[in-house]
């Protein structure tokens, strides 16, 4: 009921002495589908903060706010400077408008998944806070009242039906009046009823947050389990809004998140499956030479402008298929492969790059969804998406910056930081207490990182070679040897203010090794 328009009404009253002589100094958003509006006078600022979601429109009214220093958006800049001259509810409709001078207006249209907030400048729409609501440039705030017959001969000539004549209650209304058995009711009683309502509704003893069928919800009316009660429209909807979004918001959002980075992962782990199946074919199994000499040892027996042709393979003595163009010689098909062959080379080493670059992702993917796995709290939830808002939003993964090189042996798979910012993101976010830090001792270079896998022992063959890439990822790369020292995370923490890339290291061992790259024909 907190978009319902008794309460938007109650809101409203609530509303105008606190803005009326105050002046909009900022409008602005630093989160989707959120506008922050900041009104100031003589000692006084207040701020409206319009959440307008497709899961969630709600108005929130922060004592003070304080604005994100990046990803932050001035909006409606012609506003600032003008002066609230009035606060109007449009009657029978969930909307309202501030009139500021200068023939501004500035119109809340509060429908639902449908909401917006429009500028206005001498009735002309100048700015769209949702450009997908294209068509609400249209609108005429000072036009927007709804007239309603709700006397007693239009309620019986609608036999009592509720939505005909109210359309503005809503759901909460109707289930107030059913427990009063409204449905068995004589006509005039159900009028009756009506009317004793809608004192409530006009004037509200308080204000409710129940919980109704499982769902938080805000009420005009004491129904259901009765959470809070307020004796302010303002209080009531802060409280509820933080509430909801604590609750319902913290459940639905997170899951979003989840399945967001669930599909990408399975994406990504198909185009690196396909990928490494295509580059071992070229490698090993079905090069494009081997193809060619199938076909032209076929020539005769390929049917013409055949498009599929299953023929022998004397390389793997077996039989395959071979995909054709219907408008191409099986000989010209031979001559086109052999061609390809000459560069299959280029094809294998960017296949190699693509299959590395998908790893890198994958392994990025994987370690959002564990960092997900431990949020708890909607508090937590909201730093969550605000640090890994990069792959959450609509970019392809590929552009995104992986911090660091991947590598493998064994099945274990080695990371390793590409800068001294890329160091502290390496360790910080993708790095978990059981995984195995190296780093060359006294000097600067990579962090180099063993992903721990659940039941087994790092084998010391991957443990040299991640040393022998700390090594030479580092300012000792040109020593014969080079001390690298070695500690699960758990033991690695960095200091508050500490420069990038530098970490205080506990209980780590040492091992000489020499500095180099045993997996220099996969390296970038």
């Amino acid at each position: 009921m907190h978009l319902n328009y008794y309460f938007i009404r109650q809101l409203t009253n609530a509303l105008r002495p606190t803005l009326l002589g105050l002046q909009a100094i900022t409008a602005f958003s630093q989160n989707k589908d959120e506008l922050i509006l900041g009104f100031a006078g003589q000692d006084k600022e207040v701020y409206v903060r319009a959440q307008l979601s497709s899961h969630f429109t709600s108005l929130s009214f922060p004592s003070d706010f304080r604005r994100a220093r990046a990803n932050s958006v001035e909006l409606m800049q012609e506003m600032q400077g003008q002066t609230v001259q009035e606060v109007v509810q449009h009657l029978n409709e969930r909307s309202f408008y501030l009139s500021l001078s200068n023939n501004y207006i500035l119109l809340f249209k509060l429908f639902g998944n449908r909401s917006n907030i429009v500028l206005y400048k001498q009735k002309e729409a100048v700015e769209l806070f949702q450009h997908k609501f294209a068509a609400d440039a249209e609108l005429a705030p000072l036009q927007m009242d709804r007239q309603l017959q709700q006397n007693f001969e239009a309620f019986a000539a609608a036999n009592g039906n509720l939505r005909k004549i109210y359309p503005t209650f809503g759901d909460l209304p109707p289930l107030y009046l059913e427990k009063q058995n409204y449905s068995t009711a004589s006509l005039e009683a159900k009028w009756e009823m009506v009317q004793n309502m809608l004192e409530v509704l006009e004037s509200p003893d308080a204000y409710y947050i129940i919980r109704l069928e499982g769902k938080l919800r805000l009420s005009l009316l004491p129904m259901g389990d009765i959470l809070h009660t307020y004796s302010d429209p303002i209080e009531a909807q802060n409280s509820y809004t933080r509430l909801y979004l604590s609750e319902t918001g913290f459940e639905r959002q997170y899951e979003q998140a989840k399945q967001q980075l669930e599909r990408k992962r399975h994406v990504t782990q198909t185009v690196m499956d396909q990928s490494a199946k295509k580059l071992q074919e070229l490698r090993h199994d079905r090069s494009y030479s081997q193809t060619a000499d199938v076909l032209m040892a076929n020539l005769t027996n390929i049917p013409p402008r055949a498009t599929e042709v299953t023929l022998y393979d004397f390389y793997t003595d077996q039989s395959r298929t071979y995909k054709l163009k219907q408008t191409e010689s099986p000989q010209k098909a031979a001559e086109r492969v052999y061609r390809k062959a000459k560069n299959q080379h280029v094809e294998v080493k960017q296949l190699e790059e693509k299959v590395e670059r998908k790893l890198e992702e994958l392994i990025v993917l994987e370690d959002a969804l564990q960092s997900l796995a431990e949020v708890q709290d909607y508090k937590q939830l909201k730093l969550y998406l605000r640090d890994y808002n990069h792959l959450l939003g609509s970019k392809q993964q590929e552009q995104q910056q992986i911090p660091f090189r991947v590598f493998e042996s064994e099945g274990f798979k080695i990371l390793v930081g590409k800068s001294a910012r890329n160091n502290d993101e390496l360790t910080q976010r993708h790095t978990y207490k059981e995984d195995i830090w190296l780093h060359a001792k006294d000097v600067s270079g990579s962090h180099v990182i063993i992903k721990h896998q659940a039941g087994k022992t790092v084998p010391a063959t991957v443990l040299e070679k991640a040393a022998k890439l700390a090594a030479f990822y580092s300012k000792r790369k040109s020593d014969s040897l080079c001390p690298v020292m070695y500690t699960p995370k758990k033991w690695v923490r960095k200091p508050k203010g500490s420069a990038p890339g530098a970490v205080v290291v506990e209980r780590e061992q040492v091992m000489l090794v020499q500095p180099e790259n045993p997996f220099a024909s996969s390296a970038k």
